[in-house]
């Protein structure tokens, strides 16, 4: 097993050049990041799947090492990106763990090309459209604050619980790309809204395992068990007391579980 993390680029249909990360040399799994963020969203996890997987990780369009074309943005464009990169590599079939927008990501991938997956995680994300369970006016409030400094602790408020964040003073990898051009970053936010892959969940095939921290306000936890109810062959597990970054604050308990799905 290498542990270093090689740096390479695929092409999408459209010419968008595509950043992405592999390392080790175990079988593939794509981690895949939330809105408006690139790879480093992994930094805290990433190793403890290196021992049994290749990670691949990508900078979406828009962020990181990417492209950041004008648009227009959507999870189903994220997703054949993700294929591109797949092709670049020469995978046929890999797992796939996909947190927030990620998972809205992921679902398009499993639903649309169900030969390329062999299992599916889906973190703290949901079906979107009109069935999903929304964030409250509250929390839409909170993040739309004129003032960054304010807007980036509500959100940092929002992955991590007070009792985490005590102990972790940061620099948090998930708080969202500071290099996207503002036209990406809005992008971004349209592609996670429109999102809506209530029609297509069925399509899934793989063993899937739904995960959420019962404390998010980001994403509600009630969506784990609409995925749930829309994807054949899933199960679910709600971490205590966690909030939307339910992958770092309970690292432990969650990368087990996933190891184990995965194995």
């Amino acid at each position: 097993m290498t542990n270093t993390i090689r740096q390479l680029h695929a092409r999408a249909q459209d010419g968008t050049a595509l950043a992405y990360q592999l390392q080790g040399d175990g079988f593939p799994l794509v981690l895949l990041a939330g809105q408006a963020n690139n790879h480093h969203w992994w930094d805290g996890v990433r190793e403890d799947f290196c021992a049994t997987h290749s990670t691949i990780t990508l900078d979406y369009r828009g962020t990181g090492a990417s492209d950041k074309p004008e648009g227009p943005y959507s999870t189903r464009q994220f997703a054949e990106d993700v294929l591109t990169v797949l092709d670049d590599l020469g995978i046929e079939r890999a797992d796939v763990y996909g947190t927030s927008m990620g998972g809205r990501v992921a679902q398009w991938v499993a639903a649309r090309h169900p030969d390329r997956i062999r299992r599916l995680v889906l973190g703290c994300t949901s079906p979107g459209g009109p069935h999903a369970v929304e964030r409250d006016n509250t929390v839409r409030r909170a993040l739309a604050q004129a003032d960054p400094e304010t807007a980036r602790r509500a959100l940092t408020e929002l992955m991590y619980s007070p009792a985490w964040l005590a102990g972790h003073p940061g620099p948090y990898g998930t708080l969202g790309d500071p290099g996207m051009p503002p036209h990406a970053r809005r992008g971004h936010l349209v592609a996670s809204n429109e999102h809506d892959a209530w029609d297509v969940l069925p399509f899934i095939s793989a063993p899937t395992l739904i995960l959420h921290g019962d404390q998010d306000r980001l994403t509600p936890p009630d969506n784990a068990p609409l995925l749930a109810t829309r994807i054949h062959d899933a199960r679910t597990h709600i971490f205590p007391g966690a909030r939307h970054a339910y992958f770092e604050e309970c690292r432990s308990e969650a990368g087990e579980l996933v190891r184990a799905f995965l194995d």
